[in-house]
């Protein structure tokens, strides 16, 4: 006689497949905002290294480059000088 496959998970079983679910998604959640956040700092450096050549080279003048840092600048940063 065979025996019918059941897929029956207990009561323990779903406790923990949910909290390493929720521990994966955690930890992704904080991955992609660290990796998002080094992203975000290496493309403003970047910007005000190129502002700081137009500036060097005479296309820009010091006024302007200014501006222009200073628009990528947070709302909570903004007051801060």
């Amino acid at each position: 006689m065979d025996m019918p496959l059941t897929l029956a998970i207990s009561g323990e079983q779903i406790a923990a497949i949910a909290i390493v679910g929720a521990i994966v998604m955690i930890i992704t959640g904080i991955l992609s905002s660290t990796i998002g956040g080094v992203y975000k700092t290496r493309e403003r450096e970047r910007t005000k290294r190129e502002v700081a050549a137009y500036v060097a080279e005479g296309s820009m003048t010091p006024v302007e480059g200014e501006r222009i840092i200073k628009a990528d600048i947070p709302t909570w940063e903004k007051g801060k000088s």
